[in-house]
């Protein structure tokens, strides 16, 4: 799903060190800052139902900040119906239901800010710690942005500066003149003059700082602070110690589920995974083809491999983006053996019975099916490729006259006949399943999604984001931690379960990761589609492996190598960079990764 970072209010930090400008100062370098919305609120929410009107409170965590939140007391009323409990705090609500008289299950939702535009969908689990009291912990989505600005000087003498920003990479490959009149500088777009910003150099004792910077797409100017160096920077350098030569270290177990091995406990050559994790270390910063946040390799069933990059830690939830598209098609085969009336032939608008009446009628809509969707051969007019379509993914998002995104694609003209052979990149239609399962089986989509799929595979916590109607949007942008992310691999090569534990169908499974539509050619490769999986075929020595993935800008990517046994996942920060992401499943998994299980494993030094 797209991010789109609108009005940043806050200001943010940045860091310098040297190119002397007409005043004698130094301003060349590399300088680092932060930008933070007003935090998500988070702490230890408490339900108590000692009294005839249940009441809750959040103990907020304790910062600066968050105590100036304080606006969340106790006796905040809780409203109950049956089971089902909510309630509304001015900074997110809580809706859930008690499991049993120990337990309350539910999910915080936290608002949109500045830097998220969606709401989101958070896990919480609630305890009883006396009689008709619960407590569980809140643990939102926290909206931050870093930034780092490096300024060089170029071979003809002139200054010039980057901005990288690892979370959403907002500035992608801009590159910008920089022009130093004694205390300001002014910053040029070398590919549009005319894009330009200031900022005001002032110092204080030893520190410098750069005020007033109005970075595009920012609505209040942004301060920035300086005096880095790169082997400092985590965030700009991939890590802080880049081994040359590698030092392996084998992934420590967890209470997640993930039995771990070493690379050569499962036949893996530890020499082309150490020649892939230097190509990630040792970057261009300026020019980076590898910006990746995080590599984990499972294999035999074991986690092999777990390295993070560029500040990211293996307890930081990341964003999948369009790669949990992917768990649409799993609930709908888990809905479908669960007994729900739904099937890869079932009719699509005849499940959204709450429509009266659709716009753009055409007697080919009533032939839409489910398989359609899951293939993304529906015919709608919506193609992601094409910002013109009506039914491309931002179209649809930006929009405001139609917040029910179910209602926008099923009103959506066709283009096409549904069915046939050729795929059409359609987010809005794999999302129309989640509307499919949540009438199917009644249950919100968070709710069925941590039911059946997030408590099977040991998921103890996700964020998944919301349509401004409130239902769960199943088009992408579920954050999960790369770990967890890894185990959707691994359900889908064990055959559904997970664990010893079964958790859809073998022949769902089969039936998914099979050839049922096209892209065609992808980058000069072959490109076919399963229900939301994305099949590729590897060349490597002479032999040709079959490999089935999801996948997501900005390189959010989790692929399965059946034949070797191989789950290997990525997430990335090439943000609307698709050249660049896409290759590390069409290159790096043939160049290092399949050679790695496919030759004699070589000992290397350990860390």
């Amino acid at each position: 799903m797209s991010l789109r970072v609108l009005l940043v209010t806050i200001g943010a930090f940045l860091f310098i060190p040297t190119v002397k400008g007409e005043t004698g100062s130094d301003v060349g370098g590399l300088w680092q800052g932060q930008i933070q919305v007003t935090p998500q609120i988070g702490g230890e929410l408490t339900i108590d139902g000692r009294k005839a009107k249940w009441e809750a409170s959040i103990n907020l965590e304790a910062s600066a900040i968050n105590r100036r939140l304080q606006t969340s007391r106790a006796g905040t009323p809780v409203q109950r119906d049956k089971d089902r409990i909510s309630l509304v705090l001015p900074n997110g609500e809580f809706r859930g239901r008690l499991a049993d008289p120990r337990t309350i299950v539910g999910h915080w939702i936290q608002p949109a800010n500045k830097i998220y535009n969606n709401r989101y969908a958070t896990p919480v689990e609630l305890s009883q710690v006396r009689k008709q009291v619960w407590d569980g912990n809140v643990e939102p989505l926290e909206a931050q942005l870093n930034l780092w600005l490096s300024i060089r000087r170029a071979q003809d003498g002139s200054l010039t500066a980057v901005i990288h920003n690892p979370e959403l990479n907002l500035f992608r490959r801009n590159v910008y003149r920089v022009a130093l009149h004694y205390n300001t500088l002014v910053f040029s777009d070398t590919k549009s003059p005319n894009d330009r910003f200031e900022a005001t150099l002032i110092t204080s004792g030893q520190e410098r700082f750069l005020t007033g910077v109005q970075l595009p797409n920012f609505s209040t100017p942004t301060s920035f602070r300086g005096g880095w160096k790169e082997e400092q920077a985590l965030g700009f350098v991939p890590q802080f110690d880049r081994y040359d030569p590698y030092l392996y270290s084998k992934p420590i177990e967890q209470d997640d589920g993930w039995k771990t091995a070493s690379l050569n406990d499962v036949g893996l050559d530890q020499k082309p995974i150490s020649e892939l994790i230097c190509k990630i270390l040792h970057v261009d910063p300026l020019d980076n083809r590898f910006p990746i946040h995080s590599l984990l390799i499972a294999r035999h069933g074991k986690l092999v491999l777990e390295e993070y990059f560029y500040g990211f830690k293996k307890e930081e939830l990341h964003t999948m983006r369009s790669a949990s598209k992917t768990f649409a098609p799993l609930l709908v085969g888990i809905a479908r053996d669960r007994g729900a009336k739904i099937d890869i032939d079932t009719q699509v608008y005849a499940q959204f019975p709450e429509y009266k009446q659709f716009a753009n009628p055409d007697p080919r809509k009533t032939k839409i099916t489910v398989r359609d969707l899951m293939t993304m051969t529906s015919g709608l007019t919506c193609d992601d490729n094409d910002e013109n379509s009506p039914g491309n993914e931002d179209v649809m998002q930006q929009q405001t006259a139609q917040p029910d995104w179910y209602k926008y694609t099923l009103d959506l003209p066709m283009a096409r006949g549904p069915g046939g052979d050729q795929a059409v990149y359609c987010s809005a239609g794999i999302n129309l399943l989640g509307g499919i399962v949540r009438n199917a089986t009644h249950s919100w989509l968070p709710e069925f999604f941590y039911e059946t799929v997030a408590k099977p595979l040991q998921i103890k916590t996700y964020h998944w984001n919301l349509m401004p109607s409130g239902d769960g949007y199943a088009g992408g942008g579920l954050y999960l931690r790369p770990r967890d992310q890894l185990k959707l691999g691994q359900l889908y090569l064990n055959g559904g379960v997970w664990n010893g534990r079964r958790v859809v169908s073998k022949d769902w499974v089969e039936r998914s990761t099979s050839r049922q539509s096209t892209f065609g050619q992808t980058l000069g490769a072959d490109h076919d589609y399963g229900y939301g999986w994305h099949l590729y075929h590897f060349e490597v020595g002479n032999h040709g492996y079959r490999g089935y993935a999801a996948g997501g800008n900005g390189g959010q990517i989790v692929i399965v190598i059946p034949d070797l046994d191989l789950v290997v996942g990525f997430t990335g920060g090439a943000y609307g960079e698709f050249p660049k992401w896409y290759k590390w499943q069409t290159e790096l998994l043939p160049q290092l990764i399949i050679p790695a299980a496919t030759s004699t494993p070589d000992p290397l030094p350990q860390r």
